[in-house]
């Protein structure tokens, strides 16, 4: 057994609040008890005992919606790059040029950098979209990306995004690389490894390939994390080439439901709406990636009036969750030109939304410092200079923490980082390696 104590607790349970000289007894990767330092040392002397000097310690965080796959643009000039004034040109111009040059090797150093960044921002839960559509980088890329998560000990969900847009054998080979995975995973039984079916967006998946996805799927029992609705040129073509919005399409052919995600729906009618509600389904905000892309903004406060499960996630715009909760906290206000348009609500996608949908996919509970949930837990190096107390912890998060605030990180009561230094890996080792592959990536891209 081990106690992370004296420390400024925040269990996300309402019955519990905020616990000030507060700790957390975990034994394997579940959480015994939470209460009084002095108390839970008492009752458990033989305990190993770290003292956690005031921080705040809190529930891991969840991101419900990320794209490992573009990690290695960071930072990334092209001297023959074109301009890009909507999103299909973004998608055109650079991540659908990128994800057909990736190798293997590309994704597995992709898949490095996106959850190294995460633990160390305090995510111990990433459900990711993936895509990289080189010939010789469909088959196993799943496989490759969950060597790196089972290395680091990180809790995550791993699809391949079916798509049309690259001709029939790598569409058949993004199907078949998610049915693969979903096998896989499920006779692994690897707590911490999740799989769904992954489809691009309607406007890339042309009905033959719509059917055998959602057959395949369906099937295998694993939900559908799908792109919806994000840009309009997706709306518009799924009206003129269909006859129908998107839900409908997605709903027609069974692809909605509780085990399936929605993300961004942004360009939505009331009847998508209501087929949202009526299913299940859960939706996913990215609104950092959004803005910069210029797509328009969900109806979040709409959405969650009509009894929708909306959560938060980043599009891999950022792997910094409170950065995420900031730009959330403020887009539907500048949106709406009203800074009431929105209130706690919000708060509420990251700390209560994102674990209620991560229960649907992982058998054990996460997201809360209770007992019987996992052992996910982040130290935060943040000592309130004003009260923080149950009732105001989230106006800290938002106004007052960020990721790099981080400074440990338990997943399934492993340390895997711990004051700002990794205990799995050789953090310089691998970004050395990771330049060195995004370089020659970068070269690959320019020379095209």
């Amino acid at each position: 057994m081990k106690i992370l104590g004296n420390g400024v607790v925040i269990t996300l349970d309402d019955a519990v609040g905020v616990l000030h000289n507060g700790a957390v007894l975990y034994e394997r990767d579940k959480i015994v008890a939470v209460g009084d330092t002095a108390e839970l040392r008492a009752k458990y002397p033989h305990a190993a005992y770290t003292d956690v000097g005031g921080r705040v310690v809190m529930p891991g965080l969840i991101n419900t919606h990320s794209h490992i796959y573009s990690a290695m643009a960071r930072g990334m000039f092209l001297k023959n790059a074109k301009v890009s004034h909507d999103f299909n040109q973004v998608l055109e111009n650079l991540w659908w040029k990128l994800d057909r040059k990736l190798s293997l090797d590309d994704v597995r150093y992709s898949a490095y950098h996106t959850y190294m960044e995460g633990i160390r921002f305090g995510v111990t839960t990433l459900f990711d979209h993936h895509a990289s559509f080189r010939g010789d980088a469909v088959a196993g890329s799943l496989e490759t990306i969950g060597q790196v998560a089972r290395e680091l000990g990180v809790r995550t969900s791993l699809c391949f995004e079916v798509s049309d847009r690259n001709g029939p054998e790598l569409a058949q080979a993004s199907l078949d690389e998610n049915i693969r995975w979903i096998k896989a995973v499920q006779a692994e039984k690897n707590p911490l490894l999740h799989a769904m079916f992954g489809l691009h967006a309607s406007f890339t998946v042309g009905e033959e390939t719509m059917i055998r996805a959602a057959e395949a799927g369906q099937v295998l029992d694993a939900g559908f994390h799908v792109h919806t609705a994000e840009g309009p040129a997706d709306a518009l073509h799924c009206l003129t080439t269909y006859g129908k919005p998107i839900v409908r399409r997605f709903y027609d052919h069974g692809i909605l439901g509780e085990k399936s995600i929605a993300v961004h729906c942004i360009h939505i009618n009331d009847e998508e709406i209501a087929l949202l509600k009526e299913t299940g389904t859960a939706v996913i905000h990215n609104p950092e990636s959004n803005m910069g892309n210029a797509v328009g903004c969900a109806n979040v406060p709409r959405l969650l009036k009509e009894g929708i499960l909306v959560g938060l996630g980043t599009d891999a715009y950022t792997q910094d969750m409170f950065e995420s909760l900031k730009v959330a906290n403020i887009i539907h206000k500048h949106v709406a030109g009203d800074p009431a348009a929105t209130g706690g609500e919000i708060q509420g996608l990251l700390l209560r939304n994102n674990r209620q949908i991560a229960a649907r996919h992982f058998e054990t509970p996460i997201g809360q410092l209770v007992p019987g949930c996992a052992a996910d837990l982040v130290v935060v190096d943040y000592i309130p200079s004003t009260p923080l107390d149950s009732v105001n912890y989230t106006g800290h998060m938002t106004f007052g923490f960020s990721g790099p605030m981080v400074s440990g990180t338990i997943i399934a009561g492993e340390t895997v980082y711990w004051d700002r230094q990794f205990t799995k890996v050789d953090e310089e080792k691998i970004y050395a390696e990771s330049r060195t592959y995004a370089r020659g990536l970068w070269n690959r891209l320019e020379s095209e």
